[in-house]
């Protein structure tokens, strides 16, 4: 793929610092990041992303990219010989980690989800997971996302959500207690994680999100739990 447009806007200067400061947490955690998912999550997070990545039916023929693809362990349970598979992240630490692996049939894009470096209908498949809480404008995001589809195209988003009201409190509990002091031990970043709880708090609920990619133009949108509703996955259609 070698027929790139790119979006340009302007972001506020909050949205730079916020921007800046989700740079540095990436960079920060990207060596022990995989590592520190399977213990906040007790790898629960790798059985999502399976579900997912079944979910998204990659095909033959199809060009399928992985935004905010991090390390590329979604992309390596969609890649295949058949098909372009392509992790499009605006951290290189974490993707240097990723390309490390040597993942087969997984190439690797510098981007972000408000300047998404490819051409208008060019993609059959948009996949993100864990990663668009982490955009600084969810609209320009889901704006991006609806230009670089196909007609016909699909997005599916995997995202932390709200849990059944049930268990709510002992998700909370644990979320801003126990997974900053993991950070701490295992990443040795107990900030970074401090942020990436409070980015999971401040992310809209399953109705609100889904009114929000209604109104980005996408059709057909549905979601559907996972874990009590720690988790969610939600689907759309260009």
């Amino acid at each position: 793929m070698t027929n790139f447009s790119r979006s340009f806007g302007f972001q506020s200067v909050e949205e730079n610092e916020r921007e800046a400061r989700i740079r540095r947490v990436f960079q920060a955690v990207a060596p022990r990041y995989d590592l520190m998912n399977d213990a906040m999550s007790f790898g629960i997070h790798r059985l999502w992303k399976r579900s997912f990545a079944r979910q998204a039916r990659a095909q033959a023929g199809q060009v399928i990219v992985d935004l905010a693809g991090g390390t590329g362990d979604v992309a390596a349970l969609l890649a295949g010989a058949d098909r372009t598979v392509l992790v499009c992240d605006p951290s290189l630490a974490m993707m240097a980690c990723g390309q490390a692996r040597g993942l087969a049939h997984v190439d690797w894009l510098s981007g972000t989800g408000e300047a998404i470096p490819l051409a208008d209908n060019s993609v059959d498949t948009l996949t993100i997971a864990f990663g668009i809480r982490n955009v600084t404008s969810l609209e320009r995001a889901l704006g991006e996302i609806l230009r670089v589809l196909k007609p016909g195209g699909r997005f599916l988003c995997l995202e932390f959500s709200r849990p059944w009201a049930l268990i709510r409190p002992f998700y909370n509990l644990f979320s801003f207690t126990v997974i900053p002091r993991l950070g701490a031990w295992i990443a040795r970043e107990p900030e970074a994680y401090t942020y990436l709880v409070e980015s999971i708090r401040r992310f809209p609920p399953q109705e609100e999100f889904k009114a929000l990619v209604e109104a980005a133009g996408l059709r057909e949108v549905s979601y559907r739990n996972l874990s009590f509703g720690i988790a969610c996955i939600h689907s759309a259609i260009k």
